[in-house]
Protein backbone atom coordinates (compact mmCIF):
# COMPACT_ATOMS: atom_id res chain seq x y z
CA UNK A 1 0.00 0.00 0.00
CA UNK A 2 1.68 3.04 -0.60
CA UNK A 3 1.58 6.14 1.45
CA UNK A 4 1.71 9.43 0.59
CA UNK A 5 4.64 12.02 1.34
CA UNK A 6 5.08 15.77 2.56
CA UNK A 7 7.90 17.59 0.95
CA UNK A 8 9.84 19.71 3.56
CA UNK A 9 11.11 23.22 2.84
CA UNK A 10 14.56 21.70 2.55
CA UNK A 11 13.42 19.19 -0.37
CA UNK A 12 13.40 16.07 2.09
CA UNK A 13 10.29 13.92 1.89
CA UNK A 14 8.67 12.69 5.33
CA UNK A 15 5.82 9.52 4.83
CA UNK A 16 2.25 11.18 5.74
CA UNK A 17 1.78 8.01 8.50
CA UNK A 18 3.58 6.86 11.14
CA UNK A 19 4.14 4.71 14.27
CA UNK A 20 3.86 6.83 17.69
CA UNK A 21 6.50 5.09 20.12
CA UNK A 22 5.41 7.35 23.35
CA UNK A 23 4.93 4.99 26.44
CA UNK A 24 5.41 1.72 24.71
CA UNK A 25 6.85 -0.54 27.36
CA UNK A 26 10.35 -2.11 27.25
CA UNK A 27 9.94 -5.96 25.56
CA UNK A 28 6.96 -4.15 23.72
CA UNK A 29 8.25 -1.61 21.87
CA UNK A 30 10.84 -3.75 19.41
CA UNK A 31 7.96 -6.48 18.47
CA UNK A 32 5.74 -3.81 17.95
CA UNK A 33 7.81 -1.48 15.46
CA UNK A 34 8.95 -4.80 13.53
CA UNK A 35 5.50 -5.54 12.88
CA UNK A 36 4.35 -2.37 11.93
CA UNK A 37 7.53 -2.26 9.62
CA UNK A 38 6.12 -5.63 7.94
CA UNK A 39 2.69 -4.21 7.42
CA UNK A 40 4.01 -0.94 5.28
CA UNK A 41 4.87 1.85 8.08
CA UNK A 42 7.90 3.45 6.82
CA UNK A 43 7.81 6.15 9.32
CA UNK A 44 8.47 5.42 13.03
CA UNK A 45 8.93 8.29 15.72
CA UNK A 46 10.93 8.38 19.10
CA UNK A 47 12.56 10.49 21.38
CA UNK A 48 15.52 10.39 23.76
CA UNK A 49 13.12 10.79 26.54
CA UNK A 50 10.84 7.49 25.48
CA UNK A 51 14.14 5.42 26.97
CA UNK A 52 13.02 3.10 23.97
CA UNK A 53 15.35 4.32 21.22
CA UNK A 54 17.82 0.93 21.61
CA UNK A 55 15.25 -1.22 20.99
CA UNK A 56 13.72 0.64 18.26
CA UNK A 57 16.99 0.65 17.04
CA UNK A 58 17.29 -3.29 17.17
CA UNK A 59 13.98 -3.48 15.82
CA UNK A 60 15.39 -1.29 12.62
CA UNK A 61 18.09 -3.37 11.86
CA UNK A 62 16.74 -6.72 12.10
CA UNK A 63 13.80 -5.71 9.54
CA UNK A 64 16.93 -3.89 7.40
CA UNK A 65 18.95 -7.63 7.74
CA UNK A 66 16.62 -9.60 6.67
CA UNK A 67 15.85 -7.87 3.59
CA UNK A 68 11.80 -6.55 4.56
CA UNK A 69 13.54 -2.71 3.77
CA UNK A 70 16.75 -0.81 3.27
CA UNK A 71 18.08 2.37 5.20
CA UNK A 72 17.31 4.93 2.79
CA UNK A 73 13.23 3.44 2.89
CA UNK A 74 12.96 3.99 6.27
CA UNK A 75 11.72 7.68 7.83
CA UNK A 76 13.05 8.14 11.93
CA UNK A 77 12.38 10.84 13.94
CA UNK A 78 13.82 11.62 17.07
CA UNK A 79 14.07 14.56 19.50
CA UNK A 80 16.30 16.64 21.88
CA UNK A 81 15.41 16.63 25.73
CA UNK A 82 15.36 19.68 27.87
CA UNK A 83 18.24 18.85 29.61
CA UNK A 84 20.93 19.39 26.64
CA UNK A 85 18.89 22.82 25.45
CA UNK A 86 22.64 24.65 25.17
CA UNK A 87 23.79 25.22 21.94
CA UNK A 88 27.01 23.02 23.36
CA UNK A 89 25.03 20.12 24.65
CA UNK A 90 22.87 19.67 21.17
CA UNK A 91 25.30 17.76 19.01
CA UNK A 92 26.31 15.39 21.62
CA UNK A 93 22.53 14.59 22.42
CA UNK A 94 22.04 14.06 18.77
CA UNK A 95 25.17 11.74 18.60
CA UNK A 96 23.94 9.57 21.56
CA UNK A 97 20.63 9.13 20.20
CA UNK A 98 22.13 8.34 16.73
CA UNK A 99 24.37 5.65 19.19
CA UNK A 100 21.03 4.74 20.75
CA UNK A 101 18.78 3.78 17.41
CA UNK A 102 22.39 2.26 15.66
CA UNK A 103 22.08 4.95 13.12
CA UNK A 104 24.48 6.90 11.29
CA UNK A 105 22.10 9.95 11.06
CA UNK A 106 18.07 10.96 11.77
CA UNK A 107 15.71 11.78 8.92
CA UNK A 108 14.27 14.32 11.32
CA UNK A 109 15.32 15.53 14.92
CA UNK A 110 13.03 17.86 16.59
CA UNK A 111 13.62 19.98 19.90
CA UNK A 112 11.14 17.93 22.20
CA UNK A 113 9.56 21.41 24.25
CA UNK A 114 10.33 24.92 23.95
CA UNK A 115 11.78 25.18 27.69
CA UNK A 116 15.19 24.36 28.88
CA UNK A 117 15.69 22.61 32.05
CA UNK A 118 19.11 22.50 34.03
CA UNK A 119 21.77 20.36 32.26
CA UNK A 120 23.01 17.20 33.22
CA UNK A 121 21.95 13.43 33.09
CA UNK A 122 18.62 13.65 34.67
CA UNK A 123 15.68 13.67 32.69
CA UNK A 124 13.45 15.58 35.31
CA UNK A 125 15.65 17.38 37.24
CA UNK A 126 13.93 18.65 40.61
CA UNK A 127 14.98 20.28 43.76
CA UNK A 128 14.72 19.84 47.24
CA UNK A 129 10.79 21.00 47.35
CA UNK A 130 10.39 18.44 44.32
CA UNK A 131 9.66 21.51 41.97
CA UNK A 132 11.51 21.07 38.06
CA UNK A 133 14.35 22.84 37.74
CA UNK A 134 14.33 24.98 34.78
CA UNK A 135 16.98 26.75 32.99
CA UNK A 136 17.03 30.43 31.01
CA UNK A 137 18.04 28.84 27.87
CA UNK A 138 16.16 30.88 24.67
CA UNK A 139 15.11 27.84 22.17
CA UNK A 140 17.18 30.34 19.83
CA UNK A 141 20.24 29.05 21.27
CA UNK A 142 18.82 25.74 21.23
CA UNK A 143 17.96 25.76 17.40
CA UNK A 144 21.71 27.19 16.64
CA UNK A 145 22.93 23.62 17.81
CA UNK A 146 20.30 21.81 15.82
CA UNK A 147 21.49 23.62 12.82
CA UNK A 148 24.85 22.50 13.61
CA UNK A 149 23.64 18.69 13.71
CA UNK A 150 22.15 19.31 10.08
CA UNK A 151 25.36 20.63 8.98
CA UNK A 152 26.95 17.63 10.31
CA UNK A 153 24.61 15.56 8.52
CA UNK A 154 23.52 13.78 11.95
CA UNK A 155 20.51 14.96 10.70
CA UNK A 156 18.31 14.76 7.62
CA UNK A 157 16.42 18.03 8.28
CA UNK A 158 15.31 19.51 12.10
CA UNK A 159 12.38 20.73 13.46
CA UNK A 160 10.34 21.31 16.35
CA UNK A 161 7.86 19.91 18.52
CA UNK A 162 5.35 20.97 21.03
CA UNK A 163 5.73 25.09 19.23
CA UNK A 164 2.84 27.63 19.85
CA UNK A 165 2.19 30.10 16.27
CA UNK A 166 4.19 33.12 18.71
CA UNK A 167 7.44 30.50 18.95
CA UNK A 168 7.65 29.51 15.67
CA UNK A 169 6.97 32.97 13.89
CA UNK A 170 10.12 34.20 16.28
CA UNK A 171 12.13 31.20 15.50
CA UNK A 172 11.57 31.27 11.63
CA UNK A 173 12.63 35.03 11.68
CA UNK A 174 16.00 34.41 13.66
CA UNK A 175 16.69 31.05 12.11
CA UNK A 176 19.53 30.39 9.58
CA UNK A 177 17.81 27.02 8.46
CA UNK A 178 14.03 27.32 8.62
CA UNK A 179 12.53 24.28 10.64
CA UNK A 180 11.00 21.75 8.69
CA UNK A 181 8.07 20.22 10.96
CA UNK A 182 6.36 21.15 14.11
CA UNK A 183 4.92 17.92 16.10
CA UNK A 184 2.31 18.87 18.45
CA UNK A 185 -0.95 17.88 19.31
CA UNK A 186 -3.83 17.21 16.70
CA UNK A 187 -7.04 15.04 17.39
CA UNK A 188 -11.05 15.26 17.09
CA UNK A 189 -11.59 17.25 20.19
CA UNK A 190 -8.26 19.26 19.29
CA UNK A 191 -7.81 20.11 15.70
CA UNK A 192 -5.72 22.76 15.83
CA UNK A 193 -6.99 25.25 12.94
CA UNK A 194 -5.28 28.34 13.89
CA UNK A 195 -2.02 26.54 14.11
CA UNK A 196 -2.28 24.75 10.99
CA UNK A 197 -2.73 28.00 9.64
CA UNK A 198 0.42 29.64 10.69
CA UNK A 199 2.54 26.47 9.94
CA UNK A 200 1.05 26.60 6.24
CA UNK A 201 1.93 30.36 5.83
CA UNK A 202 5.40 29.54 6.85
CA UNK A 203 5.35 26.60 5.22
CA UNK A 204 6.04 24.23 7.88
CA UNK A 205 4.50 20.90 8.17
CA UNK A 206 2.62 19.51 10.92
CA UNK A 207 2.95 15.78 12.38
CA UNK A 208 -0.50 14.96 14.57
CA UNK A 209 0.84 13.15 18.00
CA UNK A 210 -2.00 11.04 19.52
CA UNK A 211 -4.47 11.41 16.41
CA UNK A 212 -6.74 9.06 18.53
CA UNK A 213 -6.97 11.06 21.54
CA UNK A 214 -5.73 8.98 23.93
CA UNK A 215 -8.29 6.22 25.10
CA UNK A 216 -8.75 5.59 28.60
CA UNK A 217 -6.66 8.59 29.58
CA UNK A 218 -6.00 9.27 33.20
CA UNK A 219 -8.11 12.34 32.56
CA UNK A 220 -11.20 10.94 31.96
CA UNK A 221 -11.56 13.18 28.70
CA UNK A 222 -14.46 11.81 26.71
CA UNK A 223 -13.47 10.43 23.24
CA UNK A 224 -15.39 12.06 20.50
CA UNK A 225 -15.36 8.15 18.73
CA UNK A 226 -18.27 7.80 21.06
CA UNK A 227 -20.32 10.50 18.93
CA UNK A 228 -23.29 9.61 16.36
CA UNK A 229 -21.67 11.36 13.43
CA UNK A 230 -18.27 9.75 13.88
CA UNK A 231 -20.11 6.30 14.59
CA UNK A 232 -21.92 6.38 11.24
CA UNK A 233 -18.89 8.13 9.33
CA UNK A 234 -17.24 4.89 10.38
CA UNK A 235 -20.63 2.50 9.34
CA UNK A 236 -20.55 4.69 5.84
CA UNK A 237 -16.51 4.00 4.77
CA UNK A 238 -16.56 0.35 6.96
CA UNK A 239 -13.70 1.64 8.69
CA UNK A 240 -12.49 1.90 12.94
CA UNK A 241 -13.70 4.89 14.16
CA UNK A 242 -9.77 5.47 14.73
CA UNK A 243 -9.56 5.23 11.22
CA UNK A 244 -11.82 8.17 10.96
CA UNK A 245 -9.73 10.45 12.98
CA UNK A 246 -6.34 9.73 11.54
CA UNK A 247 -7.98 10.02 8.33
CA UNK A 248 -9.75 13.40 9.36
CA UNK A 249 -5.85 14.71 9.73
CA UNK A 250 -4.63 13.45 7.08
CA UNK A 251 -7.10 14.91 4.60
CA UNK A 252 -5.91 18.86 6.75
CA UNK A 253 -2.41 18.07 5.68
CA UNK A 254 -1.22 16.42 9.39
CA UNK A 255 0.73 13.22 9.54
CA UNK A 256 -0.77 11.18 12.29
CA UNK A 257 1.66 8.68 14.71
CA UNK A 258 -0.60 6.88 16.13
CA UNK A 259 0.96 4.96 18.82
CA UNK A 260 0.24 0.92 19.57
CA UNK A 261 2.08 -2.10 20.60
CA UNK A 262 -1.12 -4.32 19.50
CA UNK A 263 -0.60 -6.07 15.96
CA UNK A 264 -4.20 -6.00 14.99
CA UNK A 265 -4.76 -1.97 16.12
CA UNK A 266 -1.26 -1.86 14.32
CA UNK A 267 -2.69 -3.07 11.27
CA UNK A 268 -6.44 -1.71 11.80
CA UNK A 269 -4.58 1.98 12.02
CA UNK A 270 -2.58 2.01 9.00
CA UNK A 271 -5.79 1.10 6.66
CA UNK A 272 -6.57 4.33 5.60
CA UNK A 273 -5.67 5.42 2.13
CA UNK A 274 -8.28 3.55 0.37
CA UNK A 275 -11.32 6.27 1.21
CA UNK A 276 -11.48 10.04 1.52
CA UNK A 277 -13.90 12.33 3.45
CA UNK A 278 -16.07 14.63 1.79
CA UNK A 279 -14.89 18.05 2.52
CA UNK A 280 -18.87 18.36 4.22
CA UNK A 281 -17.39 16.19 6.75
CA UNK A 282 -14.60 17.37 7.51
CA UNK A 283 -16.07 20.62 8.06
CA UNK A 284 -18.74 18.94 10.69
CA UNK A 285 -16.24 17.34 12.51
CA UNK A 286 -14.20 20.05 12.71
CA UNK A 287 -17.34 21.49 14.44
CA UNK A 288 -17.12 19.15 16.76
CA UNK A 289 -13.97 20.26 18.56
CA UNK A 290 -13.64 20.69 22.24
CA UNK A 291 -10.60 22.18 22.34
CA UNK A 292 -9.52 19.88 25.06
CA UNK A 293 -6.05 18.96 25.49
CA UNK A 294 -4.95 15.02 26.10
CA UNK A 295 -1.34 15.84 26.44
CA UNK A 296 0.11 18.44 28.49
CA UNK A 297 3.74 18.43 30.14
CA UNK A 298 4.69 15.46 32.15
CA UNK A 299 2.07 13.35 30.87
Amino acid sequence: MSVPSVTFNDGHKMPMFGLGTYLAKPGEVEEAVKYAIEVGYRHIDTAYVYENEKEIGQAIREKINDGTVKREDLFITTKLWCNSHKESEVVTACKQSLQNLGLDYVDLYLIHWPFAFKSGKELMPKDAAGNIEFQDTDYLETWKGMESCKQQELARSIGVSNFNSEQLERLVTNAQIKPVNNQVEVTLNLNQKPLLEVCKKLNITVTGFSPLGRPGNRHGIKNLWDEPQIQELAKKYNKSCANIACRFLLQRGVTPIPKSVTPSRIKENFDIFNFNLTSEEISRIEAMETGIRTATFGE
